[in-house]
């Protein structure tokens, strides 16, 4: 395999680098803009997501192979060109979807059987259909298919399922060599990520990524965290876990997070994240500043002839106030969220330049606390 990652430099923990895909290079840390129907909710497009600074852009396996199917996608030419977006793609592996139908499916070592929440339909999903669904949509990195625990669990459960997530990690392995030969794969280069599990149990944890870096595959994620544990308990696992996946490869945390989990995250060595926060805050007028997190639905903001932050370059302020914006919400028009989520996935895809600026410049530490000061005035 050809070397993807650099690791450019260090600042502490704070890794620097540049993955090459055949999509675009990525400097890392980067955050990845959540499409999950190829799409970002809230009426941003596209073209959109280039001028905000979006390097990658994550879409969901388990809603694409539902509607409009993987293999309607695949006639289409695969999802770059489906949604006209030329930069690397993340598809997830279906996992996590799995992990909240809880009530709808059963998990066998074959795969998992559940129900369509569209409309009832009975599903099967392991790691071969992951890997073949992933392989149609022809995303630039697919997700390995894996079991998302759920915290609290018992540690009998937790090592079974690991267990099987690594023995279901190695079919993804094996199906995704076989598709990527093939004649008529869009994408014979797709990339491969696995996926570090076993819920707050460090122990668990520190074995499961040992075993899976043996693999050697593109890059490593973290998954299982921020569904239900503290902070600290999620940062103490990513300090467990890091040191033991390969320094030459992408570690990447799953679905995670707040400003403050990316800056701590970064910290800690972790280069990609994902989460649907931005844009679902910025749908109900949550946004993000550089002082803070406000809400536009507040009466005091009825006159705020300002945009949502003095100093953005968002199209949403530099071109509107915070009234009008407010405005638009009590009206309900549809312009009220587009502009709040342009806003607040530019200020992540900002925040993440500015991060690899600070390491960049030996000066992570500093700028951490300065953000985590800074968000927190009251």
């Amino acid at each position: 395999m050809s070397k993807r990652y650099t690791l450019l430099k260090k600042d502490g923990k704070a890794r620097r680098g540049r993955f090459v895909t055949p999509h675009g290079t990525v400097e890392t840390p980067v955050f990845m803009n959540v499409g999950t129907l190829a799409a970002i909710k809230g009426a941003v497009s596209s073209m959109d997501l280039k001028d905000i600074g979006c390097q990658v852009e994550l879409s969901n396996t388990y809603h694409l192979h539902l509607r409009p199917s993987d293999k309607t996608v695949a006639k289409l030419g695969g999802l770059h060109k489906f949604m006209n977006w030329d930069r690397p793609i993340l598809t997830d592996s279906g996992g996590f979807q799995v992990f909240s139908l809880a009530s709808m499916r059963k998990i066998k070592e074959e795969g998992v059987y559940f129900n369509s929440h569209i409309d009832g339909r009975k599903i099967f999903m392991g790691p071969e259909e992951s890997m073949q669904i992933q392989s149609n949509l022809a995303s630039t990195i697919a997700m390995a298919f894996d079991e998302c625990i759920p915290i609290p669990s018992t540690r009998e459960y937790v090592e079974k399922s690991v267990e099987r997530t690594t023995r279901w990690l190695k079919r993804c392995k094996k199906e995704m060599d076989r598709l990527n030969s093939l004649p008529e794969t869009i994408n014979k280069e797709q990339m491969l990520f696995g996926i570090n599990q076993g819920a707050t149990f460090k122990d668990i944890r520190v074995a499961h990524a040992e075993e899976i870096k043996k693999l050697d595959l593109d890059g490593y994620a973290i998954g299982g965290l921020a569904v239900g544990e503290t902070h600290e308990e999620m940062y103490e696992i990513i300090d467990e876990v890091v040191p033991h996946l390969p320094e030459d490869k992408p570690i990447y945390l799953m679905g995670v997070g707040t400003p403050e989990n990316i800056l701590e995250a970064v910290d800690r060595g972790v280069d990609f994240f994902d989460c649907v926060l931005p844009a679902r805050n910025g749908r109900h007028g949550q946004v993000f500043t550089a002082n803070g997190k406000i809400n536009l639905m507040n009466a005091k903001f009825e006159f705020d002839t300002r945009p949502i932050d003095e100093g953005c370059g968002c199209p949403a302020c530099k071109n509107y106030t915070r009234a009008y914006i407010r405005h638009l919400f009590k009206a309900k028009e549809m312009l009220a969220m587009r502009l709040t989520v342009l806003h607040n996935l530019y200020f992540y895809n900002k925040l993440m330049e500015e991060i690899r600026e600070a390491i960049d410049n030996d000066c992570y530490k500093e700028f951490k606390e300065k953000k985590l000061k800074d968000w927190n005035k009251k």
